[in-house]
């Protein structure tokens, strides 16, 4: 009698062996497309949670691609980090949309039918909003941005990886073009129109298309360079879809793990890898997030950075190269990228802020828990 197709399979495939009992973030991951080596050059993009990624790759002494700094006569590098946190300047890139329009925009084939928001004689870049210090002029916004692009592309041309971890379905675009904005106009900088700007969900058949139009174009820069596909295990910080901010989560994040796993089956250049399943499976035991429910612990990140080390290359870690990467300081750069300083957070904290200053004072005309918190 032919033995059954379980009777061979090894304890990664069983819930009782593979999660329930000894878990190994180093087993997740399946067969990757492709391995990586000391000699790759390595560049990093995407939602708050990517930030991680290039503070481990430089603890193992890996390369990692930097290429844009703050312009000297602009040095407002002290004051927005998370702009830092990155290979070039352009701070958390939250879709796979805004991506694909920031390499098109390095190669001069998308330019935002809103280049500036101007606002007391200053001006705004609406795809870079964070940016506290504002041009002094357009011309100098039109220079700095020439810059940015400029080394963007500078990058892609660099690094052999780039690993793009997804974090958002939801966007705001203008309703002039489709240009995608990192934050909603009006949260961070310029102000909300909605004659111009328009929220959008993007479906499962538009991540996809948008993926596919991210690889391409980094491969007519690079044609040498690889993509590893992740999705932020980080929730939305607030959701406009109408339905609740947890249920919001779940779509996004099931929507963008599908949309990863096509890349990775349709491009042998393209792998994914499951940092989302490494930091949400029930193995913790205990809740992988800090008291925010949205900042993922440290010891969490340590094994999805042993997964990936283990998936990817050849040799294994040194112990302490392991105690070294759990042990890191959290990069100022870092801790900017995924605490109140990212455009997403910044919509957050401005509300609460607002409300905080909007409660009536005990004694003062309002009673006692007049408003929510």
């Amino acid at each position: 009698m032919p033995e059954h197709p379980y009777k061979r399979l090894g304890d990664r495939a069983f819930w009782s062996r593979g999660v329930a009992g000894t878990f190994d973030a180093a087993e997740v991951a399946d067969a990757p497309n492709f391995r990586l080596g000391g000699e790759d050059r390595f560049m990093s993009a995407g939602s708050c949670f990517a930030a991680n990624v290039r503070r481990y790759l430089e603890a193992w002494g890996l390369t990692y691609v930097l290429t844009e700094q703050a312009h000297p006569a602009w040095p407002e590098a002290g004051e927005t980090n998370y702009y830092e946190a990155f290979s070039a300047r352009y701070g958390n890139i939250y879709t796979a949309r805004q991506m694909h329009q920031l390499l098109l925009r390095s190669l001069d084939r998308w330019r935002p039918a809103e280049e500036y928001w101007e606002q007391d004689g200053l001006f705004a870049d609406p795809l870079r909003p964070g940016l506290r210090n504002r041009a002094r002029s357009l011309g100098e916004l039109r220079a700095l941005t020439a810059q940015h692009l400029s080394r963007v592309r500078l990058a892609v041309e660099r690094a052999t990886v780039l690993v793009f971890t997804l974090g958002l379905t939801e966007a705001w675009r203008s309703r002039l073009d489709g240009t995608v904005f990192p934050a909603a106009p009006g949260t961070v900088a310029g102000e909300f129109d909605p004659d111009r700007h328009e929220f959008v969900n993007f479906s499962l058949d538009e991540v996809s298309a948008d993926l596919d139009g991210v690889v391409d174009t980094l491969r007519e820069i690079n044609r040498d360079i690889r993509v590893v596909l992740t999705v932020s295990p980080v929730p939305l910080v607030a959701t406009a879809s109408g339905r609740h901010v947890l249920v919001a989560t779940s779509y996004s994040k099931s929507l963008l793990r599908l949309a990863a796993e096509q890349a990775s089956r349709d491009n042998p250049a393209v792998s994914y890898f499951p940092a989302y399943e490494i930091a949400l499976g029930p193995q913790w035991r205990e809740l992988p997030f800090e008291d925010d429910l949205r900042n993922v612990r440290e010891p969490v990140v340590a094994a999805i950075m042993n997964g990936f080390w283990a998936t990817y290359f050849d040799r294994p870690l040194a112990r302490h190269e392991t105690v070294v990467q759990t042990a890191v300081r959290f990069d100022r750069l870092v801790a900017a990228a995924v605490d109140a300083e990212c455009e997403e957070m910044m919509a957050d904290a401005k509300l609460i802020a607002a409300r905080r200053t909007d409660r009536p004072r005990a004694g003062r005309g309002g009673g006692q828990g007049a408003t929510s918190g």
